[in-house]
């Protein structure tokens, strides 16, 4: 877990926030939810988990585009 934890901490907000806009814009634009995480994961190599966890974050924070 801890491990986990530190790779999670590695990405910057900045990153964070970028993300979360890729995921957000690319259903926007009609992709599916796995569809946009998975092209995230890819574009900003990261799993798919960290994915997920920013989505939520960018959620919970009404992140832009929001």
């Amino acid at each position: 877990m801890a491990a986990k934890q530190t790779a999670e901490s590695s990405v910057t907000v900045e990153q964070r926030r970028a993300i979360f806009k890729a995921v957000v814009e690319a259903q926007d634009e009609g992709k599916s939810v796995e569809a946009s995480r998975a092209e995230a994961a890819r574009r900003f190599s990261v799993s798919d988990d960290q994915v997920r966890s920013i989505e939520r974050e960018g959620l919970d924070q009404e992140w832009p585009p929001l």
